[in-house]
């Protein structure tokens, strides 16, 4: 049987082979379908065996590729879709020569008991109605009939196929509208952490500055114009949201007897494209100090303390920068976001392993339930954070561990956190480590 063919297709093909024993008095009756097969490198059609009365006959019958043997046989045929030809017409080694009992022998018939009709649609061949009635040759009202059967059968195939084809666009453009929505998603979250630091960096500013200074006034638009831009992607959030799957455009329909398969999309990058493939060696405190920059101005607003251990010396890493300093800076952004007022976060590096080097980065916030760590790295899964005040978008540890393996690396989780020193609190505290392989080349990115 095909492998697409519905179970609604099989039941109305049974149905008109009832149809032509019951009616016509058909003692035999076999419908094939046409399918390219990719056999040893190359595409082959076959004709297939759907459907077969009697059962016995479905069990002798076999799927036969069409050789150009077979194709000469079927060339009158396909010239002339009303023509009613013999099983002689056929070669002897052709698929309508049909087993019917154990001692192999086969039907020997007149020509005018046996109808071989073609399933024709737009002039494409779709396949073979064969059909046989012993001892009683057909009329011609009977021939008639049994050409709107075989009409029936070749709509009912074209409709299966054009259904096949709407569901493969169907999927595809539900494919491409989840594609796109997620790096929208990606792309708004890795927006805030930047936003944030822009706007902590205005309000610093005016603490400096005194009242009537006029560059008090520029910070505080700094501040202000930072407030309107979260102000807008929260709504563009809620935009994406409400957004309803793209629908198939009915426009799009070709002939789909014709049409070449539809390819399925391929999952792209979330964020930065050929990330692997730009990857150099790299420092790791290089591509962290100015993240720590706006990290501290962050920590000092909410009171928190900021403790680090980096090595000097450290092996640089290999690693697609762009790329590190998401990771890091969506790490460090969950750190401040997690940490209570007055705890601490630990950014620990020089970890190393089996040629790979590490960086940690703990806080001392509430931690992770045991039943949320598995999940940590899903789009848009929070967890018990998702009952909290604290915003989020539950993408921000998805994206890291996405770019962190293109960069052939590997980032863990750990609740309690991990190697903590001098903790101020109770609270278990979360790790995150990235581990990333070490660059072959000691040149600083």
């Amino acid at each position: 049987m095909l492998m697409s063919t519905s179970s609604e297709l099989v039941a109305l093909y049974r149905s008109q082979v009832a149809l032509l024993t019951q009616s016509l008095g058909a003692t035999l009756s076999i419908v094939y379908l046409t399918e390219e097969l990719l056999e040893e490198g190359e595409t082959q059609t076959k004709l297939i065996p759907i459907v077969a009365y009697p059962e016995a006959t479905w069990q002798a019958s076999q799927s036969v590729t069409i050789t150009p043997e077979i194709s000469n046989g079927l060339l009158p045929l396909l010239s002339d879709p009303q023509k009613v030809l013999s099983l002689k017409a056929l070669p002897p080694e052709s698929l309508l020569e049909t087993q019917v009992d154990e001692s192999s022998t086969r039907y020997s018939l007149l020509p005018s008991t046996q109808i071989i009709l073609p399933l024709m649609h737009d002039n494409i061949f779709m396949g073979l109605l064969v059909t046989n009635r012993e001892h009683m040759p057909w009329n011609e009202r009977e021939r008639n009939e049994i050409e709107r059967i075989g009409q029936t059968l070749a709509l009912a195939r074209v409709l299966e196929q054009r259904r096949e084809w709407y569901e493969q666009q169907f999927t595809r453009q539900q494919d491409l509208v989840e594609t796109q929505r997620d790096l929208l998603d990606s792309l708004v979250h890795q927006l805030r952490n930047p936003l944030t630091a822009l706007r902590t960096f205005g309000k610093l500013l005016i603490k400096r500055f005194v009242p009537g200074d006029p560059n008090r006034k520029v910070a505080e638009n700094i501040v202000r114009e930072s407030d309107r831009i979260q102000e807008l992607l929260k709504q563009f959030d809620r935009v994406i949201e409400l957004t309803p799957q793209t629908e198939v455009n009915s426009e799009l329909f070709v002939n789909p007897l014709v049409l070449e398969p539809v390819q399925p999309v391929a999952k792209p990058l979330v964020l930065l494209p050929n990330i692997q493939e730009n990857a150099e060696p790299c420092s790791m405190a290089d591509i962290l100090a100015p993240l720590l920059d706006s990290s501290r101005a962050i920590a000092q607003e909410r009171h928190l303390n900021i403790q680090l251990d980096i090595p000097t010396d450290l092996p640089l890493v290999s690693a697609n920068p762009v790329a590190l300093r998401e990771v890091l800076s969506n790490l460090l952004d969950n750190a401040l976001k997690y940490t209570p007022p007055g705890g601490q976060i630990y950014i620990q590096a020089g970890q190393a392993t089996e040629n790979f080097q590490g960086i940690a980065i703990s806080d001392t916030g509430p931690g992770i339930p045991a039943q949320d760590l598995e999940h940590m790295f899903e789009r848009h899964y929070r967890g018990v954070q998702a009952a909290s005040r604290i915003p989020g978008t539950g993408l921000g540890l998805a994206i890291a561990k996405d770019l962190v393996e293109q960069m052939q690396g590997k980032i863990q989780v750990f609740s309690p956190a991990q190697n903590f020193p001098n903790s101020i609190n109770n609270n278990p505290g979360t790790t995150f480590v990235v581990w990333l392989p070490l660059a072959k080349k000691a040149i600083s990115c």
